[in-house]
């Protein structure tokens, strides 16, 4: 709250829940806002209006006619729809067709442009409204350039005198590194490239994270362990020394999942609802998912799950050299997912090889996705690094127990499992090696044949409590903390300026 009232936050996303996803940010910007909302702040969150976004499927508004963004020497119009993310929480589109009519959401050659385009639609978005926020959350790359603009073009703009942002690091693999171009764009031309000591690459690149990191009131990411690791080379993706330079405003805030959504009890898209005290029932959505995939009916057989981007990044390159010791132990396994063509070749040749035994899916499938949680007894997340993941907290949630790298988020949340104390939700390994991975995964398929420990283990997976709720009061104090940076910076400027 301040002085009483409670806080109003614009939330910015390029992608939100259920409106368009590719990745888990979308899950994030779909579940934050109605936490931070439940506890009484006032947020809304804006976002482009995609092709794939159906104003008629969404009931979405008309509520500003178009008006020009200045983009360096000429003008784009955009218009604004609103929706509901839920009750009492709108969610504003930026309508452009020029750039938002496409049927993806990234890897367009004028990305910089839109989502330029994007922000400071949004920015002038809450001034058309008189809608003033306390505080700008911003995420990713794509509205990195915000905390930058608050510092220097909208710097004397009365309206936002004391906005504070904060910007989330979801994954700071994914930058937004573009050429100067895109600071005339912005607007901010007269600025230059920034310059830091340690990354002389900065000087000659715009890189949007980095002036998010730099710029903002207050930093987060998505777990604890990730804002240590990325204070360091091996994690800081070239940009640890700008972190390590702004790590008293840097905080790590696990991701939640959405309980309401992710509930097996009451989940349409499994062949059986069960809980804690009906894990029997659970068999059933075991027997479905082999079925549908052309597994062998085989209630002994371990079955491994895995859901993901197939990228390096989570560690496919040390599963794929030990893929068919594993299916020499009389396992099954089942993979969802898109990415590199060199894992698509890696996994395909699975069911050929091990017919009845591998099922692989190279897609994106939402349903199959809830029933492979509700479904296999063993969830695969060996990830090189992991910022958060939400994978192993649904799978935890529907009674899969996950084997992870100790890494980001996985640390976070899995806790390994010790038999003689019946303590851990999960199984964990740390060197990133193809045998700690094997010998992670042949422990859990050790336990798996003592059906009341293996019971006990998924128990403390299912009560393991990933809600959002504590999360997003964590939230609420960045915000706060945000706001008091943000005023003493200002105070010290003026006061420079007074002296001047």
């Amino acid at each position: 709250m301040t002085n009483g009232r409670p806080l109003k936050v614009l939330f910015l996303s390029a992608e939100v829940v259920p409106f368009a996803k590719t990745g888990g940010l979308a899950d994030v910007a779909g579940s934050l806002p109605k936490a931070i909302h439940s506890l009484g702040h006032d947020i809304r969150l804006v976002m482009p209006r995609y092709g794939r976004i159906d104003p008629g499927k969404f009931e979405l508004k008309p509520i500003l006619p178009a008006f020009p963004i200045p983009m360096d020497k000429q003008t784009e119009e955009v218009s604004i729809l609103e929706g509901q993310l839920a009750p009492d929480i709108p969610v504003y589109f930026v309508e452009n067709a020029k750039y938002y009519d496409r049927d993806g959401i990234y890897m367009y050659p004028d990305d910089a442009e839109r989502f330029i385009l994007f922000c400071r639609s949004a920015l002038e978005t809450t001034q058309r409204l008189g809608w003033c926020p306390d505080v700008i959350h911003c995420n990713d790359w794509h509205t990195a350039i915000v905390p930058n603009w608050l510092k220097t073009l909208y710097h004397d703009d009365p309206f936002f005198a004391h906005t504070a942002s904060v910007y989330t690091i979801h994954n700071l693999a994914y930058q937004g590194v573009f050429g100067y171009r895109v600071l005339e764009i912005a607007g901010i031309a007269e600025y230059g490239f920034m310059y830091h000591p340690e990354m002389a690459d900065l000087a000659e690149v715009v890189d949007f994270m980095a002036r998010g990191i730099y710029f903002a009131d207050a930093i987060s990411t998505v777990s604890e362990t990730y804002a240590k690791e990325i204070l360091t080379p091996q994690f800081g993706e070239k940009l640890d020394p700008v972190l390590r330079e702004r790590s008293d405003r840097l905080f790590g805030i696990l991701n939640g999942i959405d309980y309401e959504v992710n509930n097996p009890a009451t989940d349409p898209l499994i062949a059986q609802t069960f809980d804690v005290d009906h894990l029997d029932q659970r068999a059933k959505n075991k027997a479905a998912l082999q079925q549908e995939a052309g597994l062998q009916l085989d209630a002994a057989a371990p079955l491994l799950g895995i859901i993901s981007r197939l990228t390096d990044q989570k560690g496919f390159d040390i599963l794929g050299n030990v893929i068919d010791h594993l299916l020499d132990l009389g396992v099954q396994i089942i993979v969802l997912g898109t990415g590199d063509p060199h894992y698509h070749e890696m996994f395909s040749r699975l069911p050929q090889t091990y017919p009845g035994r591998a099922a692989v899916f190279l897609t994106f499938n939402a349903p199959l996705a809830q029933k492979i949680y509700a479904g296999s007894d063993v969830f695969l997340m060996p990830s090189r690094f992991e910022p958060c993941g939400l994978g192993q907290m649904l799978a935890m949630r529907y009674g899969s127990v996950p084997v992870v790298r100790a890494t980001g988020g996985l640390a976070d949340t899995v806790k390994d499992w010790d038999p003689n104390t019946g303590m851990g939700n999960g199984f964990s390994f740390e060197r990133y090696d193809r045998w700690a991975l094997f010998g992670a995964i042949v422990r859990a398929l050790e336990n798996y044949r003592y059906h009341e420990s293996w019971k006990k283990l998924q128990i403390n997976g299912m009560t393991s409590d990933f809600s959002w709720q504590a999360s997003a009061k964590k939230y609420i104090d960045l915000y706060e903390r945000a706001r008091i940076n943000q005023a003493a910076e200002r105070a010290a400027t003026e006061q420079k300026a007074a002296e001047g």
